[in-house]
């Protein structure tokens, strides 16, 4: 296992946990996000356990500042061998009437215009280097799926990465590139922390729910990451056991 790993989101939550786990698995990362400050941290503690980081600050809602991103990857590794679109972001929980336009553009933004201008920088180095081919992982969402009440941006956003997980996959096959998608439910991060305490049901009502170590989600995404490009996982679910999702609602 190993070769060249871009995770973008990857100072914190789940994409904290992602690059930790590919660099303990032998990948050479690079940790983009918009702040410096957490890429730091986590290339700091990559660093400590042997691994080899390298943080580069990008904006994935911003088609120029991912393609610098590739281009600087490619100038300084000569590849990119994994891309995980990881970055994402919750708007605000309304009805559907009350989303504002700069939330529902927000959303969109980062969740699946940004996901599509890391796929197709990376899409395009994958099909031009030399051995060819690569493979890209979308983190999606159990909202992919099943939706939570008041999420309408979050969801819409979701079920179109899984429309774009299977047009890049299918597009990739001539070119040995190989792409598919993880839905997470309930990995405990500085997003999800307060489910424990309660979250918005289908009837209205606020009650606890489960949550899973974000290590689990970055455990599934690294043996996604590890297969060999004749074998492809193309949608993976992890979920933490008994939070509702099987007959949610």
């Amino acid at each position: 296992m190993g070769g060249i790993a871009i995770v973008t989101g990857a100072g914190t939550g789940v994409g904290r946990a992602v690059s930790l786990g590919l660099a303990a698995a032998g990948w050479r990362m690079i940790l983009t996000g918009r702040r410096p400050e957490p890429l730091e941290m986590v290339a700091d503690a990559i660093a400590s356990a042997g691994g080899e980081a390298c943080a580069m600050p990008a904006d994935v809602g911003d088609a120029a500042s991912v393609d610098r991103l590739f281009a600087q990857t490619v100038e300084r590794f000569g590849r990119v061998d994994l891309l995980f679109n990881n970055a994402g972001i919750f708007t605000p929980a309304v009805p559907v009437d009350e989303i504002t336009d700069a939330d529902w553009l927000a959303s969109v933004g980062t969740n699946l215009t940004g996901v599509f201008y890391a796929t197709r920088a990376a899409f395009r180095q994958m099909k031009a280097q030399s051995p060819r081919g690569g493979r890209i992982i979308n983190n999606g969402s159990i909202a992919a799926s099943v939706p939570r009440p008041n999420s309408a941006p979050y969801t819409a956003t979701k079920h179109a990465i899984t429309g774009l997980t299977r047009a890049t996959a299918l597009d990739g096959r001539v070119f040995d590139i190989a792409c598919g998608q993880i839905d997470i439910g309930n990995a405990e991060t500085e997003m999800t922390r307060s489910f424990k305490d309660g979250a918005r049901q289908a009837d209205g009502s606020m009650r606890p729910e489960a949550v899973m170590d974000a290590r689990h989600a970055a455990d599934a995404v690294v043996y996604m990451a590890g297969l060999p490009l004749d074998a492809n996982v193309l949608f993976m679910t992890v979920m933490a056991t008994t939070m509702p999702y099987v007959g949610r609602g």
